[in-house]
């Protein structure tokens, strides 16, 4: 039997029509990645990138980011920011970046474990960093007793869902450099800020002087996969060691790069980012119409993040998949995805509302 078409016995454990708020991890892969994957299986093709779809990837990526980016997959976000801070910081390094960071809250401490940096972290009202903001933690650079500010780490978009403009990254890179630190964009969701800028990627990376920068997939119709994307290679001349280290390196790695030129071939990426963010703005005004419910940031990308009382959040939650942001505040967050559609987004407020009514 063809080992490529044999019967399968696997069975389907979920109803694919069940979509909720609570990630846009949540969905699934885009038919047009599935698609990729499947043309790139069969055959033999050498292992640990030296493969025909990973060479491929980098002149896919040079499209978008110049002709001095170098793409390197790995497995996930986490992996991603571990070792592209690696590659920026020394031994004795420290990234400054936001309270509400995900290096700093979601990552269970890797980057200080594993990648043996400190973060020094900074309170910002809406997620986003300026100059001012880090001058609080950028000082010491001579002082033996304090980590060493070496790196700026920004998220775009924000963890609470708000978009840097392209002059606010450039001033936050005019300000790094001139400080002697380097930038790092975590773009976990980068295509979504794209979007809702409407610009090119590029337009608030290289062409304003970022250094180093993860491209997230998953979350932007990947089965498994994000990208370090290394635009200046004076600052990170060993990441491909440290990817290893890291243990980031996929043996199989055409089947992650083969995901990406599906993204980032044509437009899917922005296709995708574009819809996740036009439900998030049908969704917040929806919720805008409902009383008792505040909009606590700027709707500028995929999230929607809201105060409702707590009753009705736990209420709601029995009806569709959504998280607590800060459960002693009643904050929560609404994701939307490339495949939420417009009637899951209505069947959503027709919930909130009810429940709003009960309470």
């Amino acid at each position: 039997m063809n080992p490529l078409t044999a019967r399968t016995d696997a069975k389907r454990r979920h109803d694919p029509a069940v979509r909720g708020f609570a990630s846009d991890n949540y969905a699934g892969v885009h038919p047009e990645v599935l698609a990729a994957i499947a043309l790139a299986n069969g055959g033999h093709q050498v292992a640990y990138g030296e493969d025909v779809y990973t060479d491929h990837l980098q002149r896919v990526m040079h499209s978008h980011f110049g002709p001095t980016a170098e793409a390197y997959p790995v497995f996930n976000g986490t992996g991603a920011n571990v070792t592209a801070l690696q590659a920026l910081t020394d031994r004795w390094g420290a990234v400054i970046c936001a309270e509400s960071a995900h290096i700093n809250v979601d990552e269970g401490g890797a980057p200080e474990r594993m990648a043996g940096l400190k973060l020094l972290t900074v309170p910002t009202p809406d997620g986003k960093l300026t100059p001012e903001l880090i001058d609080r933690q950028a000082f010491g650079w001579d002082d033996e007793h304090r980590a060493m500010p070496q790196v700026v780490s920004i998220t775009q978009n924000t963890e609470l869902g708000t978009v840097y403009t392209v002059d606010e990254i450039r001033a936050i890179v005019d300000h790094a450099h001139g400080l002697g630190m380097k930038v790092y964009l975590d773009g976990a969701r980068i295509a979504n800020a794209a979007a809702s800028l409407n610009v090119p990627m590029r337009a608030f990376t290289n062409a304003v002087g970022v250094d180093v920068l993860s491209f997230g997939g998953t979350k932007n119709g990947m089965l498994a996969g994000e990208c370090v994307v290394v635009l200046n290679p004076d600052v990170a001349r060993h990441m491909k060691h440290l990817r290893k280290m890291s243990m980031q390196l996929a043996s199989k790695m055409r089947f992650v790069s083969a995901q990406f030129e599906a993204l980032l071939a044509k437009d899917l990426w922005l296709r995708n980012a574009r819809h996740a963010n036009a439900m998030a703005q049908r969704l917040a005004e929806g919720v805008r119409a409902v009383d008792g419910v505040e909009i606590l940031y700027p709707v500028q990308a995929n999230a929607v993040f809201a105060r409702l009382p707590h009753a009705v959040t736990r209420r709601l939650q029995e009806r569709f998949r959504f998280y607590f942001w800060d459960e002693a505040a009643g904050d929560v967050r609404w994701m939307c995805s490339y495949d939420t559609t417009e009637d899951d987004v209505d069947a959503f407020l027709l919930a909130l509302k009810e429940e709003m009514a009960h309470a």
